[in-house]
């Protein structure tokens, strides 16, 4: 399905901001991969962060990384379109890259939870928002467990968290229920095409066209 959507596929005038919000758990990062692949001029947004760079990080890269007084001062001037404090550390998505990729007609995906989807909403109107759900709690709950790399606490905090976050999928343009990756995939990528073949996105074929009519 992707390469029929995608292929001969023409950037539009102007990108947009696609935000991705899912408990954990639900196939984020595999989906998140795909469309990475598949989608022409969709970029993944690099946050950035007062914590240190771990080995093999690069900045730019994997993150901005910031002092912070810098990361202060970026809230304060409206750098960032949301921002969090994770595990003692601070988190946030800086404002410039979006803008300049989005005004070259490029899209940026941001993958963040339902209080930092809040945050983007009331900073950048006419972004996009997705809700990825799983097919049930009690799915949810299995896949966690089945990954076998946290604690039964941890596992426990995760759920109550994702209840949570699952609570807030009404607030959101699109829901997607990843049953099967194929067809969460497919889902994904027809609304980032219909998103991106919208009008005011298209305003050089609209010209093209009048003149085309008018000439």
């Amino acid at each position: 399905m992707g390469e029929g959507i995608w292929q001969d596929w023409q950037r539009p005038d102007k990108g947009a901001l696609f935000v991705l919000t899912g408990p954990s758990g639900v196939g984020k990062t595999t989906l998140i991969r795909s469309l990475l692949k598949a989608v022409p001029h969709l970029h993944f947004s690099v946050s950035c962060t007062t914590r240190l760079a771990r080995p093999g990080e690069r900045d730019g890269i994997h993150y901005y990384f910031v002092s912070q007084k810098r990361y202060d001062e970026m809230v304060r001037s409206n750098e960032l379109l949301e921002w969090a404090q994770v595990y003692g550390n601070n988190y946030g998505t800086p404002r410039k890259p979006v803008q300049l990729a989005t005004a070259r007609g490029d899209s940026v995906l941001l993958d963040i939870d339902v209080q930092g989807s809040r945050q983007v909403r009331s900073r950048w109107p006419g972004a996009v928002f997705i809700f990825l759900l799983p097919p049930s709690v009690d799915v949810l709950e299995r896949r966690l467990r089945a990954r076998s790399t946290d604690t039964a606490d941890v596992i426990e905090r995760r759920l109550a968290e994702s209840r949570q976050q699952m609570e807030a999928c009404g607030e959101f343009d699109y829901l997607v229920v990843n049953d099967r990756l194929d067809i969460a995939d497919s889902q994904l990528q027809a609304i980032l095409a219909s998103e991106l073949l919208r009008r005011e996105r298209r305003v050089k074929w609209v010209d093209d066209i009048k003149a085309a009519v008018v000439g």
